[in-house]
């Protein structure tokens, strides 16, 4: 993960028939315990708000991704439990100043399993602004208190019993994460996700790459403790649920950031996109 992620911009830069050439960017980084994002600032040209599909070669490794727009790239990348397909209410909004590019994560969705090791290490350069939401960032100031917590168990959970235990349940092991870590059940993952997201995790080898992003974490606290002590030069945007992580992601940043700004919503759990769609996009808007 950590070379594909390091590695994207200059893939962008190359693709010239899918994204456009340019030297900023975006990464939209969402994982289900970890939430990394980069947003930048720039003039976008009038967008295509019309989602495509298409596939691109990185490093020997068929990425798929959704595009729309045109202008400065925005990457998003999906969490946990879900793939590109958690962005489609959001892109065409974003699609009207940027490029916007929502890739499955590599071993998730219909892209490539990677052959080499997975991490959550990530390597951003000419980033403008930084926006994180509802989770933690490991190696930073409190985060032992959310990874040792017994409650969030699936840091943990994987291995080949965890797999044994999973393989034709993956509906109801994911039910666990919509609906609990939901304020509201009713208001979190719609059904028609669930159903897309369970066959895609469903499919042989796609759970155990989904697990190895968090088998990652110690080496991820590693890298971040050390990326840490450099102070972020960009603007930060911290969102959380009040009812799922609240402020401290936000309480995190200041420790690494000058520039923090945070939106806390209220009667929302960790799925804040789908939770409070409006209250999310217009904080996102109102940033960029």
């Amino acid at each position: 993960m950590a070379d594909w992620v390091r590695e994207l911009p200059i893939h962008i830069e190359a693709l010239k028939g899918e994204f456009m050439k340019t030297r900023s960017y975006v990464l939209l980084f969402v994982l289900l315990g970890v939430t990394l994002s980069v947003l930048c600032m720039g003039q976008a040209a009038s967008a295509d708000k019309v989602i495509v599909a298409r596939a691109a070669d990185v490093d020997g490794a068929s990425v798929h991704y959704l595009m729309a727009g045109r202008g400065a790239p925005v990457i998003l990348l999906h969490g946990y439990t879900q793939t590109s397909r958690m962005w489609r209410p959001i892109i065409p909004i974003l699609a009207e100043k940027f490029r916007v590019i929502a890739p499955d994560l590599p071993g998730i969705g219909d892209s490539d399993i990677p052959r080499g090791d997975v991490d959550m290490t990530t390597a951003a350069t000419r980033i403008r602004a930084l926006v994180v939401m509802d989770a933690f960032l490991p190696g930073v100031g409190g985060w032992e208190s959310v990874y040792n917590n017994p409650g969030i168990w699936h840091f943990r959970f994987n291995g080949p019993t965890p797999e044994a235990l999973v393989r034709g349940r993956e509906r109801a092991y994911f039910e666990h994460f919509w609906n609990d870590f939901a304020a509201d059940k009713t208001r979190s993952i719609p059904n028609a996700d669930r159903a897309a997201y369970t066959a895609a995790y469903a499919r042989p080898g796609r759970m155990r790459a989904g697990w190895a992003y968090f088998v990652s974490f110690p080496r991820t606290a590693k890298d971040f403790a050390q990326l840490s002590e450099r102070t972020l030069p960009m603007p930060v945007l911290a969102i959380g649920g009040a009812k799922a992580n609240g402020e401290l992601l936000a309480q995190q940043m200041k420790l690494v950031a000058s520039d923090v700004t945070v939106v806390v919503l209220s009667d929302t759990g960790h799925w804040v996109l789908e939770e409070r769609p409006k209250e999310t996009t217009e904080a996102l808007m109102k940033f960029l």
